[in-house]
């Protein structure tokens, strides 16, 4: 059966509606007992927490991870200030209130539930096939590592909940709140477990479930963050073993009729023909007056995550992947738009994600790309720096070579530090990893100022409170429904 990640109908997925943290409907919610009593329905259910990954790269999601850092910010529109609370996001100005911080972690704390429910109830199903249940068990572990992930870098302590809530009041966390190192250990086994148990591919009809390759990557990105490089090198280095290869053509790692190439390791799904499985990105990051232009409809586009100065000007001359990264829109209108001026009048867009014609207005076919064998190169590459072990060269100018560019050697390990996480900023640039990045090597506060102060000397319109950078800021406060409805602190500062 072809892997169409549907959110299931008839109620069973009641989520989308909550009011506080794993909110359920005791009348509708999936873990009623009429449901779980065969492997088919286990499989709808498992689809469905895939489902949840459609939302939320549909949602503002990059707001949080890519206009947060320093690769993308917003076109302003003195006519237009619905997205107010989004721009705040990228000038760090944002409140407890902000409703994209509140999506956010709505959306992941749904992949949690839903998740949390198929773990519980799976033992109780019969399945014909073991190794089936332990698949089903490994890609649920996955998805949820997936969301937990997310949430421990971008709010830090969490309530942490690893079982089945079969009620309104086992919703309600009392204000608790589980460390930083106890989420981490959740994902760490859970991740393990996945890789244990989950294939190395699938059949083409299922193509797009996470697999061995996926739960490696993810676990070496969390031994990363965590500076547990030895942990790193061990994980990352088994994933070329696996049968991963560079596309020859970098552009290729986002074209639709490409999908889930030789690349790629994991990717949420989209299919355009089909009502409700469609991607949008470019509607939601073209630019303002771009739509009869890019994508022949009448209106106008998002004008989210658009590319700044700074990430336009980091690839290196001759850096192929530059032109399938950021296009230039070029067009009279752009005069009244100041985001302009540093591109000669032109507004910047993410190409990555645009490949026309669109059939239907607000439809687009690309999949989203959460890990690719180039990041994974990348990743391996800084892995092995920090640990003065094995050969990051080879890794690293593996994926320069594809771009055009010249290999590097015999750099120290600071220099080569540095050229790694230059080389990792451009080769992911606008795949929702930026923000994290500067998280993990400590320079989000430092890149971050000297971003804001430059944005600030272009674009008169940010006021001086705007890009004031603290400590606190490194996480995103606490929604305040949750701190209102289940008593958790809020994160400092806010």
């Amino acid at each position: 059966m072809k892997i169409k990640y549907i959110i299931l109908s008839l109620g069973i997925w009641s989520l989308t509606s909550c009011n506080h943290l794993l909110e359920v409907d005791p009348y509708t919610f999936s873990s009623g007992n009429t449901y779980y009593e065969n492997e088919a329905q286990v499989l709808r259910a498992v689809n469905g927490v895939y489902g949840r990954l459609q939302g939320l790269h549909t949602s503002d999601f990059y707001a949080l991870t890519e206009m947060r850092a320093d690769n993308t910010n917003y076109q302003y529109s003195e006519s237009d200030r619905g997205a107010q609370q989004r721009e705040e996001i990228d000038e760090f100005l944002i409140t407890s209130s902000n409703n994209f911080v509140n999506t956010a972690w709505a959306n992941l704390y749904g992949i949690v539930a839903q998740a949390n429910v198929i773990l519980t109830r799976i033992d109780n199903v019969t399945f014909s096939d073991d190794k089936l249940k332990d698949r089903y068990v490994g890609e649920v572990k996955f998805l949820r590592s997936f969301a937990y992930f997310h949430l421990v870098r971008l709010f830090g302590e969490i309530p942490l909940h690893t079982v089945e809530v079969t009620s309104p009041q086992g919703a309600f966390t009392d204000g608790k709140k589980s460390s930083v190192d106890e989420v981490y250990n959740v994902i760490i086994e859970d991740l393990k477990r996945a890789a244990d148990v989950l294939p190395k591919e699938y059949p083409t009809a299922e193509v797009g479930r996470a697999t061995r390759g996926a739960a490696l990557t993810m676990l070496g990105d969390v031994y990363l963050t965590r500076k547990q490089f030895p942990d790193a090198v061990t994980v990352l280095k088994e994933v070329p073993l696996l049968g991963y290869s560079l596309m020859s053509n970098y552009g290729d790692c986002f074209d639709p009729s490409t999908k889930n190439n030789a690349e790629s390791i994991f990717e949420v799904q989209y299919d355009h023909s089909i009502e409700g499985e469609n991607s949008n990105f470019i509607y939601m990051f073209g630019p303002r007056d771009a739509r009869v232009k890019l994508v022949g409809f009448t209106g106008t586009l998002g004008a989210s995550n658009i590319p700044t100065p700074s990430i336009y000007n980091a690839y290196e001359p001759g850096d192929k992947r530059k032109d399938h990264s950021i296009a230039l829109f070029d067009d009279a209108t752009n005069s009244k738009y100041p985001e302009a001026i540093a591109f000669g009048g032109k507004m910047p867009y993410i190409k990555k994600f645009y490949h026309p014609p669109y059939p239907e207005n607000g439809r687009s076919n690309e999949n989203w790309p959460v890990y690719r064998y180039g990041h994974v190169l990348l990743m391996l590459a800084e892995a092995y720096n920090e640990t003065g072990s094995g050969d990051p060269y080879i890794h690293l100018n593996a994926v320069r070579a594809r771009a055009g560019l010249t290999a590097l050697s015999g750099l120290s390990q600071a220099t080569l530090r540095e050229a790694i996480a230059n080389e990792q900023r451009v080769e992911v640039a606008f795949e929702n990893q930026r923000w994290y990045q500067l998280l993990r090597t400590g320079k989000a506060i430092e890149v971050m100022k000297a971003h804001g102060e430059a944005e600030k000397n272009r674009l008169t319109r940010l006021s001086s409170a705007s890009y004031n950078v603290q400590e606190y800021m490194l996480l995103y406060p606490i929604p305040n429904r949750e701190i209102q409805l289940n008593g958790i602190s809020q994160n400092p500062g806010y």
